[in-house]
């Protein structure tokens, strides 16, 4: 094993069907600053289609993590139950100084990378997400906690 060669990012989210995805990945497992309650973190996220390709920075604390499982859970039960009148969306990390995702569930999902404290850009992404994705997240999402020390 080369020790000169740097460690592989850490994907915390993947959301993908195929021929387009947006995924978080966090270069580094270490904490970008840490306040009494929270550990914040630097990641990216990264958006992958035939029409636009792109990353863009953002950052999350500890809480937000707390937060994305509570987000499976919503779009866990939504997905048992989807309203067409009324589709899901919700955001994460929350609302801040960062870029962040929304997700709108209905069918095709579509998640919006929106880079609004920067540059005010946002691109949709509509995914065909298969049965199997939610497993996949929460997986994801226990190996960063072990990974951030969570």
């Amino acid at each position: 094993m080369d020790s000169h060669r740097a460690p592989e990012a850490l994907e915390l989210i993947r959301l993908g069907d195929g021929d387009q995805s947006v995924s978080v990945r966090l270069p580094s497992t270490t904490p970008v600053a840490s306040g009494v309650s929270a550990r914040y973190y630097a990641a990216e996220a990264v958006v992958i289609s035939g029409l636009v390709s792109g990353t863009v920075h953002l950052g999350f604390d500890s809480d937000d993590l707390t937060d994305l499982g509570r987000l499976l859970d919503a779009i866990e039960e939504v997905e048992a139950e989807p309203d067409p009148d009324d589709p899901f969306t919700a955001d994460w990390p929350r609302e801040g100084d960062t870029a962040c995702l929304r997700f709108i569930i209905e069918d095709p999902w579509v998640v919006e990378v929106c880079d609004g404290p920067s540059t005010g850009v946002a691109v949709a992404v509509p995914l065909d997400m298969g049965e199997a994705w939610i497993a996949g997240a929460r997986e994801r999402l226990a190996a960063a906690r072990v990974a951030l020390g969570e």
